[in-house]
């Protein structure tokens, strides 16, 4: 007599069961992309491998085709997601149930509820505090612009508007959808129409910038760049020219306040005041930058030590690089270092993802700046240098994709496991 197969090896079998629990996978793990196409494919394979069955993805920046081949049966849906990157307590939990579920393979009925107290999980700071973290990021990144207190002084007042109107979009998709248009049009008007920056302070799109840093796309353009090298084209080129329209919209909005004052766009050339701070303040400026950014972007408190960290490790290569052999090579060494530091360090249980050990010093680089930088140039008239900023934009987007690449060859493959 056969004895009966218990419940919950019968679900775990069940090829209807694992391809559902496999779309809802694939669906969130889409929603924090940010370390592109292969951290998300990596994960569902993996998964499916974890309970007896096979996936193959076909993925674009906000989708997927999903395959899954169980039981002798084979199952394909469609999974569609908007990727965002601002939870990433969410993706911290999501690495730690990955890792919980390759170990212990519950039940699918448990594994799908696990994923949706994920996806219920209440925000681990208060709505204020996010914003007092956009303004600290802003904050700790000014210093990298222009050195001067000036600089520092009048972040803080824009970033506070800036932080504020963020906040406020929380509760109002609508206008979530255009807070970089809106936010450099408030910046813009605020900083010409009131501010007027005097010739001595800096070119005024040097003073905008770091209230507008939180929305400048550097990570997507690299991230984009790096898929398309990487061999996945659908996905580069929809996340690049999605980071494009988000550039564009932190350019027109500067257009806007331009015009709206009065101002001559002969005032858009970004010339950089002389400094006034010191050294040691404009290196203490980061660990206000990385504070900030763990408030912004809910990074559990736990992992502080890991951002900073990692944050000072890309400052220090880059540096160095940069002093050595010049800014292309120190930036390209520091973003291999930058990657293959992560990489490795987020691979044992318990750690924290690559995307949240990656994100703060990926932003040291500050990629996206110089795009915004050369838009602004060419628009005040500035022909000349507004190519200049336009080609190091170019230059040192692909020169960090690259280093990326380089970087995670130079560690062993991860394989499919999560």
């Amino acid at each position: 007599m056969t004895a009966p197969i218990p419940e919950q090896q019968q679900e775990n079998h069940d090829p209807d069961a694992l391809h559902g629990f496999l779309r809802e996978l694939t669906r969130f793990t889409l929603r924090f992309s940010g370390e592109g196409a292969e951290g998300v494919d990596r994960v569902v394979r993996g998964i499916a491998r974890t309970y007896g069955g096979r996936a193959e993805t076909v993925l674009v920046a906000d989708g997927a085709v999903l395959s899954v081949t169980a039981g002798g049966r084979t199952l394909t849906s469609t999974v569609t997601a908007f990727p965002d990157v601002a939870r990433l307590d969410r993706v911290v939990a999501l690495k730690e149930f990955v890792e919980r579920l390759r170990d212990t393979r519950p039940a699918l009925s448990e594994a799908a509820a696990g994923l949706r107290r994920i996806e219920t999980l209440p925000s681990p700071v208060p709505r204020w505090a996010r914003g007092v973290g956009i303004v600290l990021f802003s904050l700790g990144f000014a210093p990298a612009v222009q050195p001067t207190w000036y600089e520092i002084g009048t972040t803080a007042l824009l970033a506070a508007l800036v932080a504020a109107l963020t906040v406020l979009s929380e509760r109002r998709p609508r206008l979530a959808r255009v807070l970089p248009l809106v936010a450099a049009t408030l910046v813009s008007l605020v900083t010409l129409g009131l501010l007027r920056p005097e010739h001595g302070h800096g070119g005024p799109v040097l003073i905008m910038l770091p209230a507008l840093f939180f929305f400048v796309p550097g990570d997507l353009l690299s991230a984009a760049t790096a898929e398309l090298v990487g061999g996945f084209l659908t996905t580069g080129a929809v996340r690049l020219v999605y980071a494009l329209v988000l550039l564009l919209q932190l350019y027109v909005g500067v257009l806007i306040g331009v015009a709206a004052t009065g101002t001559s766009t002969d005032a858009l050339f970004d010339t950089a005041q002389d400094t006034d701070l010191s050294r040691w303040v404009v290196v203490a400026s980061w660990a206000v930058f990385t504070l900030g950014l763990i408030l912004a972007f809910e990074v559990p408190w736990r992992l502080a030590g890991w951002v900073v960290g990692l944050v000072y490790l890309a400052l220090g290569v880059q540096a160095a690089g940069t002093a050595l052999a010049g800014e292309v090579v120190g930036t390209f060494v520091a973003a291999a270092a930058l990657a293959a530091t992560a990489d490795l360090l987020a691979r044992p249980p318990g750690r924290p993802p690559r995307l949240v050990l990656f994100l703060g010093g990926f932003f040291t680089l500050t990629v996206g700046s110089l795009g915004l930088r050369a838009l602004t140039s060419l628009a005040g008239g500035h022909v000349l240098h507004g190519f200049h900023d336009l080609m190091d934009f170019v230059t040192i987007v692909t020169t960090i994709a690259v280093g990326l690449l380089a970087g995670a060859a130079l560690v062993p493959a991860r394989g499919l496991q999560a």
